[in-house]
């Protein structure tokens, strides 16, 4: 079940974002919100949130009340389920563009003591942690899909971030 307080978070969120729609599994619960009406098409796919990677639930590690401080920026790149291929021009060929999948702050350490989770041409493999991406006071650990090296870091530690802004460029193994 879901509690009532995440699902207003949820609609807040939404309402905030540029998203039209958001679906979400959680225990075993689905939630589908949409901004438009039940027989209207929805402008773009929703953006769907599955399992432990839920871009939406606070990791473990990190509480509601955890709160990153800003750190010093490097480039950096990231493979998840929230990727795209560089446009023409726009990188190299063959780098992978890590973008963001909320809009929110973001934040290259757990903690402002800690040290960034990576760092320009680090190797990254799947499932590591690439950054903090805070939404309403939730934070949400952005996490590697694929394997690879980080080649640039596109934000600056602490500041906010749009849904598809590119986060890193990753250079795939």
């Amino acid at each position: 079940m879901i509690d009532r307080d995440f699902l207003e978070s949820l609609v807040r969120l939404l309402d905030e974002s540029s998203l039209d729609s958001l679906e979400i599994e959680r225990g075993g619960t689905r939630v589908r919100l949409s901004k438009s009406p039940a027989g209207s098409p929805p402008a773009g796919p929703p953006a769907s949130v599955h399992g432990a990677a839920s871009p939406i639930a606070p990791p473990p590690a990190l509480g509601p009340s955890a709160s990153p401080a800003p750190e010093a920026s490097s480039p950096s790149s990231e493979a998840s389920p929230h990727t795209a291929s560089a446009p023409d021009g726009a990188a190299e060929p063959g780098l992978t563009e890590i973008v963001s999948p909320m809009v929110g702050t973001f934040y290259r350490a757990p903690s402002p003591e800690a040290d960034p989770y990576v760092e320009t041409g680090d190797s990254v493999q799947a499932g590591d942690v690439l950054c903090v991406i805070e939404a309403m006071k939730l934070m949400n650990e952005l996490e590697c899909e694929t394997p690879g090296r980080i080649v640039e870091i596109c934000v600056g530690n602490a500041e906010p971030v749009d849904f598809g802004q590119v986060l890193f460029r990753v250079y795939p193994d």
